[in-house]
């Protein structure tokens, strides 16, 4: 052995950037909050290399799977920025099973990915926490997950998260959009702000903003916490009305807005016409609008503008589950109608809705 050989100390995983000892005080921290996310069909424990659901014990006859996968895009870098880290986890969770409900299925299970440079247990648990209380609020055990510390992927302080969600929907009850018909009404449900879509646009608008300070559209809030508005869940408003069959299809406003999301869900022949004044354009989406003197057109397929699950059900059940929906604690607008015509969706706006100086109509083929 050469002396230089006698003087480099022997290499270890710690020295490389990587604490195991942290990912086992973090497991340990965040036991309890994954265990008060149990359920029928999940009642292990954390910690064994795969996460196990009994479709059956949850009461289920003849059921399909529905899966999703998301993450919260740049809204994270909003959130580390601003070091907020207990409600991103509620986006992660709500981006998932949010899409699930559209085809009809009850969230099971859900698994996240953390992943980063060094592992700051405080940050890790604030950020588990919020997932773990989204999965309760959406009735879904969060069975498991992945925390991977990868020196030299990301800067200090930064992480990454995704979601992985798992439903279940009796066969007969899958939601497909075939039973759309002309003259079916269109319920929208408010959203809780920009929740997880638009931010790379959204962060450039707001350059230079002090964030800390009082929201230029709510002087009840900072900024900050304006924008980082948790994604709302609809899951549990939403569920008897699926059961009982009193839907005929569901969209959830994400990336594409309304003008994209709508149409994804309608048979061939059907097209969605939307009043923008059949609703308030909240406040946040009217300052970007004028920060960003924003086409009307781009603001529908960019932002959801308010609305964060369009409903399309019968005319004559309209006003009941519109009732329901309220009573359940949504803010519930008839936002349009189906129409014959080419699949595809149109808002259409009279001159200073949405900051347009003209009559506008925004459209989008599906």
């Amino acid at each position: 052995m050469t002396s230089k050989d006698a003087a480099t100390p022997p290499a270890t995983y710690a020295a490389a950037g990587v604490s195991i000892e942290a990912g086992n005080a973090l497991v340990k921290m965040i036991a309890p909050l994954v265990r008060a996310t149990r359920r029928p069909g999940a009642d292990a424990e954390i910690g064994g290399f795969g996460g196990i659901f009994d479709p059956k014990a949850a009461g289920f006859k003849d059921p399909l799977l529905v899966a999703a996968t998301d993450g919260v895009g740049t809204k994270l870098r909003l959130a580390i920025d601003t070091d907020r880290h207990d409600q991103i986890g509620q986006d992660l969770v709500a981006m998932c099973v949010n899409d699930l409900i559209v085809q009809g299925a009850e969230p099971l299970f859900f698994l996240d990915y953390f992943a980063t440079g060094k592992l700051e247990t405080g940050v890790a648990e604030r950020v588990v926490a919020g997932i773990a209380r989204a999965c309760t609020a959406a009735g879904c055990a969060l069975i498991g997950g992945e925390t991977a510390e990868m020196p030299g992927m990301y800067a200090a302080g930064d992480y990454d998260l995704a979601g992985f969600a798992v439903g279940a929907v009796e066969r007969e009850q899958l939601l497909t959009g075939d039973r759309v018909a002309i003259g079916d009404v269109l319920l929208g449900l408010a959203s809780s702000g920009a929740h997880s879509n638009g931010y790379s646009l959204l962060r450039r608008l707001v350059e230079g903003q002090d964030l800390d300070a009082s929201a230029p559209f709510d002087s009840s809030t900072n900024l900050a916490d304006a924008l980082l508005a948790p994604t709302r869940l609809y899951v549990k408003p939403l569920l008897p009305l699926l059961s009982a069959g009193r839907i005929h299809a569901l969209a959830h406003i994400t990336g594409g807005g309304l003008l994209e999301n709508v149409p994804r869900v309608l048979p061939q022949g059907a097209r969605a016409i939307i009043d923008a004044k059949a609703w308030p354009l909240p406040p946040l989406f009217q300052w970007l609008q004028q920060r960003g003197s924003m086409e009307a057109a781009e603001l529908a397929r960019t932002f959801n503008c308010g609305i964060g699950m369009v409903l399309a059900v019968p005319a004559a059940d309209a006003a009941a589950i519109t009732a329901d929906l309220a009573a359940a604690g949504e803010t519930v607008f008839r936002v349009g109608r189906i129409e014959k015509g080419a699949k595809g969706c149109e808002v259409r706006g009279s001159a200073g809705l949405w900051g347009q100086g003209a009559d506008w109509t925004a459209a989008h083929d599906g």
